[in-house]
């Protein structure tokens, strides 16, 4: 009876480490779950697994902690499901995670919390789902991501503030959105510049709207022709000349920097990226001729404005000055000349006397 309990676990241990529906290898550190049509996650995973195939089934929905018997999970693939909603808390306790696929899903948003306790995270792929945005907090589980597919959503803007936070970021796919190329796109046109100086991997962003935009790539437009919206926000605009600044340094360490002017391959499959619109207003580019370097070109008028007003104010204390001194002189000229007019009548009116004293004198 007791070698039957001591052999029992040695006997089960194999159903329990790998479930039937799957393909283990490798001690079950890599376990094969694709296209088995299966509805939900499978359970008895061995704890040791490290690899997670499952994609190509039919899982609608990830629940509360849905991986918790593998914590030491690093790659995650769980594309080309049926999934719409995802819990908060489906990912927690997955410390070592570095590669999650959710492409070819139906996922519409993100919940903010969801990437909070995946510290590791490196390669994340939402590629081919409808999402329309992303919530600026969830970029604090993006940190350490060096690959971001956001390709084919519905992603229409993307808020630069989000992507600042992407700090390790080379390769980020963007096509298949539908870009409004508008003022509120700026804020991405400006980050993907600084970003492709440093070297990084982008595919394109087409413009949808507005319609004179259609089919244009973000990174080809040139700034003048958002001239009439940036207009409207000289606040925004001059907050960002010193971005202008940065790249133009760049130039002079171009031989150390990767210039990124074309597009790049990527790592992953497609992904595309937006959502989020921002504080400018709704408007649309116009076509028309405007100088190169807008942000320059105000800066330098407005630094030409200020000169020129201080050599205004210059001239006009200037003139002041000699207005002044002219008048003072003019009257002092005035006061020298009735003063010596007056000394002459004085010495004339003494050699009439002197003259007349002899002849009296004379007479008497």
């Amino acid at each position: 009876k007791n070698l039957v309990w001591f052999l029992l676990p040695l006997l089960l241990a194999p159903s329990q480490a790998c479930p039937k529906e799957c393909t283990c290898t490798s001690n079950t550190k890599v376990v094969d779950c694709r296209g088995r049509g299966l509805y939900d996650i499978p359970r008895r995973l061995h704890q040791d697994t490290q690899e997670l195939y499952l994609q190509d089934n039919r899982i609608r929905g990830l629940g509360s902690m849905a991986f918790r018997d593998i914590p030491l999970v690093r790659i995650l693939d769980l594309s080309n499901n049926s999934i719409s909603t995802i819990s908060p808390t489906a990912l927690l306790g997955l410390r070592t995670l570095q590669r999650l696929s959710l492409a070819h899903n139906s996922l519409r948003e993100l919940d903010k919390r969801l990437l909070s306790p995946v510290r590791s995270l490196s390669h994340l792929d939402l590629s081919h789902n409808s999402l329309g945005s992303l919530h600026n907090t969830i970029g604090e589980g993006l940190r350490n991501v060096s690959h971001l597919g956001l390709a084919n959503n519905r992603f229409s803007r993307l808020e630069r503030s989000l992507l600042e936070r992407l700090e390790h970021i080379i390769s980020l796919t963007l096509r298949g959105n539908p870009w409004r190329c508008d003022c509120q796109l700026i804020g991405l046109k400006l980050w993907l510049e600084t970003y492709l100086f440093k070297g990084g991997a982008l595919d394109e962003v087409l413009c949808s709207q507005p319609e004179e935009m259609k089919n244009r790539d973000l990174q080809k437009i040139p700034y003048q022709l958002f001239h009439t919206c940036m207009a409207t926000s000289y606040h925004y605009l001059f907050a960002n000349i010193h971005h202008l600044e940065r790249l133009h340094r760049g130039h002079a360490h171009s031989n150390q920097i990767h210039p990124s002017g074309h597009t790049h391959p990527v790592a992953m499959g497609d992904g595309g990226g937006g959502g989020g619109g921002g504080s400018l207003p709704e408007c649309e580019p116009k076509q028309r001729h405007r100088p190169v370097n807008l942000r320059h070109a105000i800066a330098t008028v407005i630094i030409t404005g200020v000169v020129c007003g201080i050599v205004c104010l210059m001239m006009l204390a200037a003139a002041v000055y000699g207005c002044a001194y002219a008048a003072i002189m003019a009257k002092y000229q005035r006061e020298l000349k009735k003063n010596e007019e007056l000394a002459a009548a004085q010495g004339a009116d003494h050699a009439t006397a002197a003259e007349k004293e002899p002849l009296e004198n004379a007479i008497a």
